[in-house]
Parts: C-alpha cells; sequence; structure tokens
C-alpha cells in the first residue's frame, strides 16, 4: 500500500510540480527561498493528502497548499522595501492611451514579459499566475487567495496594470 502511495505521489509531484513552481516563484523572488517553498509545499501535500475531501478541485487544493508555504517563507523576510505607484497613475504609467500594437508588441516578448512579472510585489506576481498563466476561473483563484471573486478580479487588474507599467518602463529604458 505505502509503495502505491509512493509511486502516486511521485506521479503527482511530476505532473504539477513546474505549475505549483512557477506560482511559489512568483511569490518569491528568492530561487534559494523559492525552492525550500517547493519542498516544504509537497512535504505539507504528503503529509496531509489525507485531509483532501474532494469539496474543491485537486489542482485548488494544492495550490492553497503551495500558496500558504510560500507565504510563510515570505513572513519570514524581513525589511525589503516596498515601492508603489499611486492607484490614479496606474493606467497612465501603464500606457494607456498609447499604440495598442506597441503594447501587443511587447506581450510576444516572453523573456521580457518574464523579467516584467519578475520586479512585480507577489501579490501581483500570484494573482497573474494564477489567472493569466494557469488560467483559473475566478472562483477558484478566489478560493485560493482566501478573498472574494469580486477581490479578486480587483486585484487581477490591478496586477496587470502593475505589469503593462513595467513593460513599458523596461521598454524605455531599453
Amino acid at each position: 500500500m505505502a509503495r502505491e502511495d509512493r509511486a502516486a505521489f511521485h506521479e503527482l509531484f511530476h505532473l504539477t510540480s513546474p505549475r505549483v513552481w512557477r506560482l511559489v516563484r512568483a511569490m518569491i523572488s528568492n530561487e534559494a527561498r523559492a525552492e525550500e517553498a517547493m519542498q516544504e509545499t509537497y512535504a505539507a501535500v504528503w503529509r496531509s493528502a489525507w485531509s483532501f475531501r474532494g469539496e474543491s478541485s485537486g489542482r485548488g487544493w494544492l495550490y492553497g497548499v503551495a500558496r500558504r508555504q510560500a507565504a510563510r517563507s515570505v513572513r519570514r523576510r524581513a525589511g525589503e522595501p516596498v515601492s508603489t505607484i499611486p492607484l490614479e497613475r496606474l493606467g497612465e504609467v501603464a500606457g494607456w492611451g498609447q499604440d495598442p500594437e506597441a503594447a501587443a508588441a511587447a506581450f510576444e516578448d516572453a523573456e521580457r514579459l518574464h523579467a516584467a512579472i519578475d520586479v512585480l510585489q507577489p501579490n501581483d506576481r500570484e494573482v497573474i499566475v494564477l489567472c493569466d498563466l494557469e488560467g483559473l476561473s475566478g472562483r477558484e483563484a478566489a478560493d485560493i487567495l482566501g478573498i472574494t471573486v469580486t477581490a479578486t478580479r480587483v486585484r487581477a487588474h490591478r496586477a496587470r496594470l502593475r505589469l503593462m507599467a513595467a513593460l513599458r518602463k523596461e521598454r524605455v529604458d531599453s
């Protein structure tokens, strides 16, 4: 029986680890800390798989475990500066009102997109990963984030504006 559980766990890890890594890495900018959170995530999954009751999707449950482990890691950090853009200026900084083809071209370059995602704050990165890269529904993302669907939509909208601003800034700096 334990051998079957290990084989199933091994398969689960290989099927899910790239996506879980993307979420954890979005929340934790330091690669070593992110790797540690990944290990803690799958250790927690191994220990508590019996507690999954099927009330939500398995993917949602797994992302929830990963998110909690990453959040614990983030809380252990202290004193990292946070830079913010006033809410009134997000649209302007994101480049609204400019040539839409130029904005679309920025998304075609995957390296630039990932670099821009990396400069976002963890809350912005996680909602972008869950909603845009993983394609979770608003309800699934809200359940994982522990907030309402409306709050998830607002957070995703603001994160996308900040992402566009980061892409625009990178283009201006180049």
